[in-house]
């Protein structure tokens, strides 16, 4: 029986946030120590762990099927493959920085200019966008050092917090994308292997859903029910049960979270009493 082969970052940033999201879809992991290749028991997968900056060309010759990777790393390499899902953690933004001491007030600071990066691609096509002509040197890694060093003048990187741009005497001066990890895929499917990838997205999907959503109970006086319902977004209808209290009702519903403080203070002034908020594990439609 073919296996699901699924390529993950082997060290970094997306690497513990990859194997929760693995483990909360059922699958489970048992590796030993620096083992780059992992069978797994209870699914059809084979998990691959592989440098971040590689992992695009093995899912282009279809050397793995599936990978979870940072958007911004598709996009500067462009490989020939299909973004299947964003997946919502492992946020950031690629940004320009300078010197926290340098009077900046456009992009037209950067012209004949010097700007290191590891995304050279995305850079040159942002520079040429907005017809502004700067020297970029490519940097493997530690690129906020760069203007500390005398190497360039400010930076293209990764953002998240900040705090690494603070540390190094850098400010953020212009965002330039967002980007997230996602799951990608090979173009390369054979319709086995799509059959398998639709057995994981499916529990995938499940995962992110309840991620992303609360369980809500409340009591409420029966007269307000109608009231409420009106208020409260659901996945169909609420479900109302009696309480023993005569004219109360408990009722029962799922919320986004985006939505949770806006919604409960309109709950709060239509009637609804003793509110509770519970997390869902998974969520099944």
């Amino acid at each position: 029986m073919s296996k699901l082969k699924i390529a993950i970052q082997k060290k970094g940033r997306l690497h513990e946030d990859s194997i929760k999201l693995l483990s909360s879809c059922g699958i489970s992991i048992d590796n030993g120590k620096d083992q780059l290749k992992v069978n797994i028991s209870n699914f059809p997968l084979e998990i691959l762990y592989l440098r971040n900056s590689d992992i695009p060309k093995y899912l282009e010759d279809g050397t793995v099927d599936i990978a979870i990777i940072g958007e911004n790393v598709l996009i500067e390499q462009e490989p020939n493959i299909t973004i299947v899902q964003r997946l919502g953690f492992s946020k950031c933004r690629v940004s320009l920085a300078v010197p926290k001491d340098v009077d900046f007030d456009s992009l037209n600071y950067f012209n004949d200019k010097e700007i290191a990066t590891s995304y050279p691609n995305t850079l040159s096509k942002f520079l040429e966008e907005n017809n502004i002509r700067a020297k970029i040197h490519k940097i493997s890694g530690s690129v906020e050092i760069a203007p500390n060093i005398g190497l360039a003048d400010g930076i293209l990187d990764i953002v998240s917090t900040g705090s690494t741009l603070f540390k190094n005497g850098l400010k953020e001066v212009k965002q330039i994308m967002k980007s997230e990890a996602v799951l990608a895929k090979s173009n390369l499917l054979s319709l086995e292997k799509e059959e398998l990838l639709d057995r994981f997205l499916f529990r995938l999907k499940a995962v992110l859903k309840a991620k992303n959503s609360k369980y809500i109970l409340m009591n409420i006086e029966n007269s307000k029910i109608e009231a409420i319902t009106k208020i409260l977004p659901v996945l169909k209808s609420p479900t109302i049960l009696p309480l023993t209290e005569e004219g109360w009702s408990s009722l029962h519903s799922v919320i986004d979270e985006n939505e949770f403080w806006e919604v409960i203070d309109e709950l709060k002034i239509a009637g609804a009493e003793d509110i509770l908020i519970v997390p869902i594990n998974k969520m099944v439609n």
